[in-house]
């Protein structure tokens, strides 16, 4: 591996952590990097789901306030992930590379299509919390399937399903979609570690970029006006899906 290779490696991660801090979809750029580095499909999006996992930790953490107002919320949202997770990963690493690497642009698509109509389908609320309905939770679910699956995009996804599970203003639904992509990535992980689908080598160099982008990420989302943050995203995320349809 060239010196050049692993500053790509390491920089992308730090601006994964950080993205996905903020709103989601920062895994495109690990799994891109991942790629470049000359990783099969199913093994770079293995692995990149390794490299996430301490930024959703780092990230997590920094919005420990939030999440102690929310428990019971977590707990349940928690083993929703955790069922869709598993099936999700289950279904990456029963499809051949050419299968999956098909699907990328399309699933892309999807989630920035949800997180843009994510302010319709929140319920109204004044900023508070409340017990998870049942379509909020089969949203989850579905969700959950998608990051176990993928992952890519899949805070954009996130942030629209919590806002009918939850409720709360951005940063309340912020902070349960840091935990949930715990449960998520580490489910997965062990999955995709049973499988041998992990390079191991490349997820040591990303890891400590992607915890301090995770952490340095919550900072930048508390001061960015949410509206502007939406939108980049949304962009962002047409911009990626474009990207795969042109390379595939």
């Amino acid at each position: 591996m060239t010196v050049a290779m692993i500053v790509l490696l390491f920089a992308s991660g730090f601006l994964s952590g950080a993205v996905n801090a903020i709103a989601g979809g920062g895994t495109f750029l690990t799994f891109g990097a991942l790629t470049l580095a000359g990783l099969p499909p199913i093994s770079a999006n293995a692995t990149s789901s390794v490299t996430q996992f301490p930024g959703y930790v780092t990230s997590t953490l920094a919005y420990r306030k939030e999440l102690s107002e929310m428990k019971r919320s977590a707990i349940v949202l928690g083993l929703v992930s955790a069922v869709g997770a598993i099936g999700g990963s289950l279904f990456l690493i029963s499809l051949s590379n050419p299968a999956f690497r098909s699907m990328v642009p399309w699933l892309l698509l999807g989630a920035t299509a949800i997180f843009a109509a994510g302010p319709k389908l929140r319920p109204k609320t004044k900023g508070e919390s409340h017990p998870a309905s049942p379509l909020g939770l089969a949203l989850q679910g579905i969700t959950s399937f998608y990051g176990g699956f993928f992952g890519a995009g899949m805070g954009i996804m996130m942030l629209a399903s919590l806002g009918l599970a939850s409720g709360g203003d951005y940063h309340r639904l912020n902070a349960l979609k840091n935990f949930l992509s715990i449960v998520i990535a580490a489910v997965a992980i062990v999955v995709f570690a049973s499988a041998g689908a992990l390079s191991w080598l490349h997820a040591a160099i990303m890891i400590p970029a992607v915890a301090a982008g995770g952490y340095a990420g919550v900072a930048m989302a508390r001061k960015v006006p949410q509206n502007l943050l939406r939108w980049l995203v949304v962009a962002a995320g047409l911009g990626l899906a474009a990207y795969y349809f042109f390379t595939g």
